[in-house]
């Protein structure tokens, strides 16, 4: 069979891609080199490329860690600056304690007032509402008593003011409730 410029020669065998057997020899130190070391210079890579993303990672968890710590402490320093005006007011009352008992309860009223306003201003309202229907979610039973002006079931007498809704609820309202029939 002649052959012809352009086709290929069927009776050349194609190039061996795998390794060669053992006992054989290999390419020449003049041809292309063995499959080998393109596996084993690509797998170094991808490790290098591995450990770098590592060492990123780690470094990330790092940043976030420092981060969330200087939003906890300027976090802290907000509310504690809140408060400060409530303290200035308590130590003001306490230096008039000698002073007329009915303006001592007013001051203290204010002082009591004040705080809430600042506790609502943080996003934790006060609940210490009687006659409303009693919710699991915001209320504590702590008694349950008979009352004939009471509906079963309502929230009558609140013994401790609740702090909060939902998911950012720093405490329930703790309250006695009306006796269901």
């Amino acid at each position: 069979m002649p052959i012809h410029p352009g086709e290929p020669d069927a009776a050349v065998p194609p190039e061996r891609t795998e390794p060669a057997a053992e006992g054989t020899a290999g390419p020449s130190a003049g041809g292309p080199a063995p499959p080998e070391d393109g596996y084993t210079a690509e797998l170094e890579q991808l490790q290098d490329r591995w450990r770098r993303a590592l060492a990123d990672l780690d470094n990330l968890r790092k940043r976030h860690a420092r981060e969330l710590e200087r939003e906890r402490t300027a976090e802290r320093s907000r509310t504690a600056a809140a408060l400060l005006p409530v303290l200035d007011n308590l130590e003001l009352a306490l230096t008039h304690a000698g002073a007329d008992p009915g303006a001592i309860v007013e001051g203290v009223q204010a002082v009591r007032d004040q705080a809430v306003n600042v506790l609502e201003l943080l996003g934790y309202p006060r609940h210490a509402e009687t006659g409303i229907a009693f919710d699991p979610a915001r209320h504590e039973v702590i008694g349950v008593v008979e009352d004939p002006d009471a509906p079963p079931g309502t929230v009558v007498d609140v013994l401790r003011p609740g702090y909060g809704d939902g998911e950012r609820q720093l405490r329930p309202a703790a309250v006695t409730v009306a006796k269901r029939e």
